[in-house]
């Protein structure tokens, strides 16, 4: 039987190509959505969506042009092959443009064994309702939480297909299923705030929303009282909840785009020590369950295992097509791609080199300094690698926490951060970046 999906993006190269078009790839995605929001115990919000969204991007020689819709009749197609071949006559020339040799296409774009997609029913509103006020009414009962500001939960299938002129076509689906809750402590200027999230790919997967619920309350009570801490140079510890965006920083500045442009503090870096030699960081797109797997990149190559960082050693930059042959490399098949650009290279699923200590280890061998737990706004110069951002969490004396924290800042160098980090052992394998608590020596905190 035809997929309606993958005959759209036939039919879209397929008008390309009488368009004029030497060459062109084209996305489709057909995406539903629905979430329910509970307040004070009864039904808030309900939201739903449904949409069509469609993408091509065609060749004219080695200019290319990008252009996309939201429906996909048969003059829409005509109109949207027609206007990108225009525009890709007028775009500049770049020499590095084209899509994968048939021979670089991956052999297999069975998706099943990543189970990426849930089987079982959507749930309806009354269904996400009910998780919805279990979440908020668990977090409603933690002793000290004046009220509960939001309470969630959701659910979202996207399908998808791929084709290109070269002979790749690919269909895959994607579900997630989500709850959360926001918590409130004290009133007035006294307000502190937190809140717990998960999501999942299979229901089946989600903890139960009592036990969101209970760990938003239970964060929120631990922040009442909070204060600035001391200024100063001091060691920081970023919890769990938010140590990925250390590693988030690494990823941007090795992205093939950054690298091209000559933009990023980690120029120089490649064959050279950015972690400490104890730590790996590999890439893992192959994970059943996991929102980040993929079997393929968007320009159809294989996924594979990858050391980004080998014993503390960069080997290498995120590459999709076009940056590789901007840097005479081969492409990571890391290409990702919407409906309305071109693919860019992006990193999905990661695992850092665990320590052997645990969070509270960490705590105790640091003596006094930060424990952050959240993280606000940034100015970080991604030329330079100089860090800044705001913070709040709990200030550590003797190797205890003795009071929650807000409005202050941690600042320094990211070259220098990530070559200190120490990790802890509590990277949760159920998250598409499994990446545990990190303390990081030498910071400067700005607060009292």
């Amino acid at each position: 039987m035809t997929n309606p999906l993958s005959d759209l993006t036939e039919r879209l190269i397929a008008s390309a190509r009488k368009a004029g078009a030497d060459a062109a790839d084209a996305i489709a995605v057909q995406s539903a959505a629905l979430s329910a929001d509970v307040l004070n115990g009864a039904l808030e919000h309900v939201e739903i969506s449904e949409a069509l969204d469609i993408g091509l991007r065609v060749f004219v020689g080695q200019r290319q042009a990008n252009i996309s819709a939201g429906k996909g009749d048969a003059a829409t197609l005509t109109d949207m092959a027609e206007r990108a071949v225009a525009m890709a006559r007028e775009a500049p020339l770049d020499p590095a443009l084209g899509l994968a040799d048939p021979e670089q296409l991956t052999p297999d774009t069975d998706v099943t064994a990543l189970e990426l997609a849930d089987p079982g029913a959507a749930p309806d509103a009354a269904a996400l309702e009910a998780d919805a006020r279990r979440a908020e009414t668990a977090a409603a009962a933690v002793i000290g939480v004046s009220q509960v500001q939001s309470s969630a939960a959701g659910y979202s299938r996207s399908d998808i297909a791929l084709a290109a002129t070269n002979g790749f076509t690919a269909r895959y689906g994607r579900t997630s299923r989500s709850v959360s809750a926001v918590a409130i402590t004290g009133e007035g200027t006294d307000m502190e705030r937190d809140h717990a999230f998960e999501s999942r790919v299979f229901a089946a997967d989600l903890p139960p929303p009592e036990q969101v619920g209970t760990q938003a309350g239970e964060r929120t009570v631990a922040r009442a009282g909070a204060r600035k801490p001391p200024t100063g140079p001091a060691p920081v510890i970023f919890d769990e909840r938010v140590a990925g965006t250390l590693i988030g920083h690494l990823l941007a500045a090795i992205d093939g785009t950054a690298v091209v442009r000559g933009g990023t503090w980690a120029r120089d870096a490649l064959g050279q020590p950015v972690l400490p030699d104890a730590l790996t960081l590999t890439e893992t797109p192959h994970r059943p369950r996991i929102a980040a797997s993929r079997a393929f990149d968007a320009e159809g190559l294989p996924t594979a295992n990858r050391n980004i960082v080998d014993a503390g050693i960069l080997t290498g930059w995120t590459l999709d097509l076009t940056t590789g042959r901007k840097l005479y490399m081969p492409s990571t098949a890391n290409a990702s791609r919407g409906t309305g650009g071109a693919p860019f290279p992006t990193v999905g699923n990661l695992i850092l080199t665990p320590g052997e200590a645990s969070r509270a280890d960490l705590i105790r061998d640091m003596g006094t300094g930060l424990l952050v737990t959240s993280l606000i706004g940034a100015s970080i110069n991604p030329t330079t690698g100089d860090y800044s951002r705001g913070a709040s969490g709990f200030w550590v004396e003797g190797g205890e926490i003795q009071y929650p924290v807000n409005e202050c800042t941690i600042a320094g160098n990211l070259r220098d951060m990530l070559l200190s980090l120490i990790p802890a052992n509590d990277g949760r394998p159920e998250l598409s970046r499994v990446i545990p608590s990190l303390l990081v020596e030498g910071l400067t905190i700005a607060g009292a």
